[in-house]
C-alpha cells in the first residue's frame, strides 16, 4: 500500500531534523511504500509528479533527479529490504530522502568494471547530485541527496 502526504511550510519538516536555514519557503511531499510492490516505477512517477507540481520538470537534470530517486530506491531494494518510504523537498535544493529499515550505511563498493552490472550505485548517486549522505535512526537510516533548485530550473551539469 502506498499513500502520499503533501505540505508547504517556512521551515524544513522532516523525521529526521536537520538545523540548515532557507532562504525560500520549504514545500514536502511524502510517498510511504513500505511493502508495497513496485518501489522504483512508484518513486519515480511520484517524483515526476511533485518536479512537474513545482515547475521543475523538462530539462536534462529534472532527468537525472528522476534517474537519482530510481538508484536510491532500487539500493533500499536490494540491500536493505525495501524502501520504508520516499521523501521530497523542495526550497533552495530539492531533497531527496529514502527510509529503510537496515541499519547498516551505505558505503561505496569496490570492484565495479565497467559494462558489468553491480557496484555502481553509489558512483551514479554521486555523478547525479550536489551533495548526498545518511542518517541512522532507529531501526534503519534514511539516504538523501540533493540537487540545487537553480541547477534543475537552468538544466546544467553537476558542478565539481
Amino acid at each position: 500500500m502506498t499513500s502520499v502526504k503533501s505540505s508547504a511550510s517556512q521551515t524544513e519538516r522532516s523525521p529526521h531534523p536537520r538545523t540548515r536555514p532557507h532562504s525560500t519557503p520549504v514545500r514536502r511531499r511524502l510517498l510511504v511504500l513500505a511493502g508495497a510492490p513496485g518501489q522504483v516505477a512508484k518513486a519515480r512517477d511520484f517524483t515526476r509528479r511533485a518536479l512537474r507540481e513545482w515547475e521543475l520538470d523538462g530539462t536534462e537534470t529534472s532527468e537525472d533527479a528522476l534517474l537519482l530517486v530510481s538508484e536510491l530506491v532500487a539500493n533500499a531494494a536490494l540491500h536493505a529490504g525495501g524502501c520504508q518510504y520516499l521523501a521530497l523537498s523542495r526550497g533552495d535544493a530539492v531533497r531527496v530522502e529514502v527510509c529503510d529499515g537496515s541499519p547498516e550505511l551505505p558505503r561505496r563498493r569496490f570492484g565495479a568494471r565497467p559494462g558489468v552490472p553491480g557496484n555502481h550505485g553509489l558512483r551514479i548517486v554521486d555523478r547525479l547530485c550536489d551533495r548526498w549522505g545518511s542518517e541512522a535512526h532507529a531501526p534503519g537510516k534514511v539516504v538523501w541527496a540533493e540537487i540545487g533548485t537553480s541547477r534543475l530550473v537552468a538544466g546544467g551539469p553537476v558542478r565539481r
